[in-house]
C-alpha cells in the first residue's frame, strides 16, 4: 500500500471519529479504510488505534502519529499545489513600483509584453523615485537602481546593469574640445544630477580597486536625467547618464559618447519583493522576465 494515502486514511478516520464514517468520505470500503490502517501499525511495530465493536479511540502514540501525518499531508498538498502554480498562467493584479525613466524606458515594456502574452494578468505600475515600503503600500514588486541601502525583510535578485558615459554635443565639443581621460574632466563644465544631499560623484571602475570618483565643476544641477539629457544636447558641458537613456542621441549625432578607453561605471537595478513561502506566479514570471529582457535595453 501507498503510505501517504494510508496516512490520509488514518487521518480521516481520526478526524470523522469511526472507520465507516472515513470509508463514506472517501468513497471507499469499511474493511478498506481497516487496512490501510492495519498497514500502518504493522508497517510501525505500533498500536494506533484501539478498537473495538462499539467505539475506537487513539493510542498515547496514535495521537503523536496523528499531528504528525497532519503535518506531513498538509507539505504534500503543498507541494502538489506549487507544481500546479509552476504549470498556471499568472492572474489577478500585479502591482509594481520603480523609478520614473528606468521604469517607463526599460521596465514597462516589457511589462507590458508579459500583460499581453497573459490575458489574466493586470497591471499597477507607479513611476516614481521615491523608496517605497513594500508591505505598507501594498506592491508586490519593486525595481530599485544603485546600491540597495537596506537589503532587511527583502529578497533582491539583480536584473541587469547600466552602463554608464559620459557625453556631449559636438557643439560643446567644438567650442571647449574632447575630454580624452578622467583628469581631463576638471577643465570642462558640467551638468550634474542631484536631488538631495551632495552632488553625487562620477564613477569610473578600475580593476580591482575602488571606482575613481570625479565631481566636476558645473553649475547646472537638475533631478531629472531627461533633462541633463536635454541640457547637454543643447551644448552646455558634459554629462554622465545611462546608455539606454542616450543611445538614441548618439546614434543621432546629437550627442557624442566620450572618454573611449574608460570602462563605463555599472548600476546594478534589483527586483525586490517581500519574502514568503511561496511567491506567486505572477510576481515570479515578472522577474524572470526582466532578468531576461532587461540586458538589451541596458547595455
Amino acid at each position: 500500500m501507498d503510505r501517504l494515502t494510508s496516512m490520509a486514511v488514518f487521518v480521516k478516520a481520526v478526524d470523522l471519529g469511526s472507520f465507516a464514517a472515513a470509508a463514506t468520505a472517501l468513497d471507499l470500503s469499511g474493511p478498506m479504510v481497516g487496512k490501510h490502517v492495519r498497514f500502518l501499525e504493522e508497517r510501525l511495530g505500533v498500536r494506533l488505534i484501539n478498537r473495538t465493536t462499539r467505539r475506537q479511540s487513539l493510542t498515547d502514540f496514535g495521537r503523536a502519529y496523528y499531528e504528525r501525518c497532519r503535518v506531513v499531508l498538509a507539505e504534500a498538498d503543498a507541494a502538489d499545489a506549487l507544481a500546479a502554480d509552476q504549470l498556471s498562467e499568472p492572474r489577478g493584479r500585479l502591482r509594481v513600483t520603480m523609478p520614473v525613466h528606468f521604469g517607463r524606458r526599460c521596465v514597462t515594456p516589457i511589462l507590458l509584453e508579459l500583460a499581453q502574452q497573459y490575458p489574466a494578468l493586470e497591471l499597477d505600475l507607479s513611476l516614481n523615485d521615491r523608496i517605497v515600503d513594500l508591505a505598507e503600500d501594498g506592491y508586490d514588486l519593486a525595481i530599485r537602481t544603485g546600491t540597495l541601502e537596506d537589503k532587511a525583510g527583502v529578497i533582491a535578485r539583480r536584473i541587469a546593469r547600466q552602463r554608464m558615459v559620459v557625453c556631449a554635443s559636438p557643439s560643446y565639443l567644438k567650442v571647449h574640445g574632447r575630454p580624452l581621460r578622467t583628469g581631463d574632466l576638471s577643465s570642462h563644465h558640467a551638468i550634474v544630477y542631484r536631488r538631495s544631499g551632495p552632488v553625487p560623484p562620477w564613477l569610473f571602475p578600475r580593476n580591482g580597486q575602488p571606482p575613481v570618483e570625479v565631481t566636476p565643476l558645473h553649475r547646472l544641477r537638475l533631478d531629472d536625467l531627461d533633462a541633463i539629457a536635454d541640457v547637454a544636447t543643447a551644448g552646455m558641458g558634459l554629462a554622465w547618464l545611462p546608455y539606454w537613456l542616450v543611445r538614441g542621441r548618439i546614434q543621432a549625432g546629437a550627442l557624442v559618447e566620450l572618454l573611449p578607453d574608460e570602462p563605463g561605471f555599472l548600476y546594478d537595478a534589483f527586483a525586490v519583493w517581500l519574502p514568503t513561502p511561496h511567491l506567486p506566479v505572477k510576481v515570479r514570471l515578472a522577474v524572470n522576465a526582466l532578468a531576461a529582457a532587461l540586458p538589451q535595453f541596458t547595455t
